[in-house]
């Protein structure tokens, strides 16, 4: 089996993907249709043809992406846009999804926080009934809005948690420590919802605020994170208490300098439970084979296929799934593996 079917055939969990990262320009073309609306900029200056969007870094991204969301305007929409990734996901042998979502994005423009969440549900619903895939939903706090819009957005949430299984922090970090949420934060624990946070690459204060991440607000996952590599005492924290990362190797080669995939291999390496996925695949033109590929065929790591099935078995141990369910997909990877290596476990991939 070549590198890119073993992947392909590689059972996958996705941890770190936003829905509304998802929306590509097909699906926001329609939308906008739909609901009579001009096309986001972002579009307009796009053919017909055009399949990508177009940003070079975190800001310019950001400038592309909340605009974009003026055409999810019904539950109808929202249900469209998480069966349209899960539909791909699906097609990529992904198992498991824990899916992002930004209600702030839209109570802000109008949209009112039921229909947000009963579309992403309703979505998943088909999808899962179509698919076999299971799925659940995260949502999310943008850090650059206040704390108390976060809090009155946790309050909104409140009547939604058989559906809502954890919450997030995301968007832009830049002045927006996690210690800015931490009421938030606390508040959320009480109610049973588990914790994750993004803690963006190359961040200014990038360690502070990861170690803010895991001591103050006590993360049950981090979202990025590998710049950790640069604090043993952190990497320890984080190995003792089983914390994951969830890494995006294609999205960070476009918002930063580098896809950071040294880092990604050195802390799978040293124990600590990475995970690779794909952000907002729609605009970083990767979905989860495509970032596990472009890991696995860097010539300097020198990864192996073990090590690949390696970063699956760290997802599903970090999800946030039953017992029952989690040990039904390590099972499942563990025939895969043992099918697809037996003595060749450590077989290096390069040109493999």
């Amino acid at each position: 089996m070549d590198l890119p079917s073993f992947i392909s055939a590689l059972p996958k969990a996705e941890l770190h993907v936003h829905l509304e990262g998802c929306l590509t320009p097909g699906l926001a073309r329609t939308l906008a249709a739909r609901n009579n609306l001009p096309l986001p900029p972002s579009l307009s200056a796009l053919d017909q043809t055009g399949s990508s969007y177009s940003f070079h870094d975190l800001t310019t991204f950001l400038q592309v992406y909340y605009p974009n969301l003026s055409v999810l305007q019904t539950a109808h929409d929202f249900a469209d846009l998480a069966i349209s990734y899960l539909t791909t996901a699906h097609a990529q042998n992904v198992k498991h999804c824990e899916l992002f979502f930004d209600p702030q994005a839209h109570t802000a423009r109008g949209v009112p926080f039921p229909t947000v969440v009963r579309g992403y549900q309703a979505g998943i619903n088909t999808a899962q009934r179509a698919l076999g895939i299971s799925a659940s939903l995260i949502m999310c706090f943008l850090r650059d809005h206040s704390a108390e819009f976060a809090m009155a957005t946790l309050m909104d949430s409140l009547p939604f948690k058989d559906v809502i299984i954890g919450v997030g922090l995301d968007s832009d970090e830049r002045d927006n420590p996690p210690s800015k949420f931490a009421a938030v934060f606390q508040r959320a624990a009480k109610e049973g919802f588990l914790i994750t946070m993004h803690c963006d690459i190359d961040q200014p204060d990038t360690l502070t605020h990861i170690g803010q991440a895991i001591n103050e607000i006590q993360v049950d996952r981090i979202d990025h994170g590998t710049n950790i590599i640069d604090s043993p005492e952190l990497i320890s924290t984080l190995k003792q208490r089983g914390i994951g990362l969830t890494a995006c190797p294609i999205s960070n080669g476009i918002v930063t300098d580098d896809f950071k995939g040294k880092e990604i291999i050195e802390l799978l390496r040293q124990g600590v439970r990475v995970t690779v996925n794909s952000d907002d695949p729609a605009y970083f033109r990767g979905y989860l084979n495509e970032n596990m590929l472009k890991l696995a065929s860097a010539a300097d790591l020198n990864v192996t296929r073990k090590e690949l099935i390696h970063l699956q078995r760290n997802a599903f141990t970090i999800s946030w799934i039953s017992s029952w369910k989690r040990n039904h997909f390590l099972q499942m990877l563990d025939e895969f593996e043992r099918l697809t290596l037996g003595s060749e476990a450590t077989q290096v991939l390069n040109g493999v």
